[in-house]
């Protein structure tokens, strides 16, 4: 009994609010997502995930703006029926650029997505010189230059448009890697010296996939250099939108979905039950073009 000695008199204790399991979807073309999954389930290790990858149509780079638009607004409505998540990560900068306003017009369930790490490479770099490495759509995209002449006006940036890296990072989780000379010169672009004696001092992994291979870019790279990440700003931003964890120690693995699947080999299968999903399954829907 709890004593209200105010009153004088006693009432229950009242019991503590269960606030419910939150269901969080992460969604990518591929398997880059993974590295946003990572960080958001450190931040809420409490919550229930999917990790949807729409490799179907994967790479979205090929895809004009309409189509992708359509493309991931289909899936989407799919996954968001049958998982009811109550956020959405759009754990892919080309969908997060082109697709979010319309995902955010058309469905109620919160988005948070991700973008180029202009404005941190910006604050961070010493030298002025840094380079952001992406997909040759994020570098084209009118959003990524005007992200630059935000808050980055006064530096020396380079965009980096990788054609391979994103597949080179799918072969990496399915046990097929590359060479080391095919990652170097993917990234060799983003290491500049000046005249001045200035270099790069600073490279923005601008797509998911890519800390997918940090740790083969941090050996290769011919200076050291920071990386950064955008994975952990998105999980704060989702902490913010969901709040704090809860303590559920019991928190269940992962679902991994595949819009496509064959690419689900044992090697990869192993891989992603290393992450955390140890159970996949394929929601069927393919690529038909308009």
């Amino acid at each position: 009994m709890r004593i209200d000695l105010m009153a004088g008199a006693t009432r229950p204790m009242a019991r503590p609010v269960q606030r419910p399991r939150p269901v969080i979807l992460v969604f990518d073309s591929g398997l880059g997502g993974l590295t946003v999954l990572e960080q958001v389930r450190r931040a809420r290790p409490d919550a229930a995930y999917v990790y949807a990858a729409d490799d179907a149509a994967f790479p979205y780079g090929r895809l004009t703006e309409p189509q992708l638009v359509e493309r991931v607004s289909a899936v989407m409505g799919r996954l968001l029926a049958v998982h009811q998540p109550d956020l959405a990560v759009i754990a892919c900068n080309t969908a997060s650029t082109v697709v979010l306003p319309s995902l955010r017009q058309r469905f109620a369930t919160p988005f948070v997505g991700v973008v180029p790490p202009i404005k941190p490479a910006a604050a961070m770099t010493r030298s002025g010189v840094i380079a952001l490495l992406a997909t040759p759509g994020t570098v084209a995209r009118a959003y990524t230059r005007d992200l630059v002449a935000s808050f980055a006006a006064t530096c020396d940036v380079s965009l980096v448009g990788s054609t391979h890296l994103a597949r080179y990072a799918e072969a990496e989780m399915a046990g097929t890697p590359v060479a080391d000379a095919d990652l170097l010169a993917e990234i060799a672009p983003c290491f500049v010296e000046r005249a001045d004696g200035r270099r790069t001092d600073v490279v923005c992994l601008s797509c998911t996939h890519y800390p997918l291979l940090l740790p083969r870019f941090e050996r290769l790279a011919p200076w050291p250099v920071a990386w950064i990440d955008p994975a952990p700003a998105i999980a704060r931003r989702v902490v913010q939108l969901l709040g704090e964890p809860a303590a559920h120690p019991d928190a269940p693995e992962a679902l991994a979905v595949f819009t496509d699947g064959s690419g689900l080999t044992p090697a990869l299968a192993r891989s992603l039950s290393s992450r955390g999903l140890a159970e996949t399954g394929v929601e069927a829907m393919p690529l038909a073009l308009s």
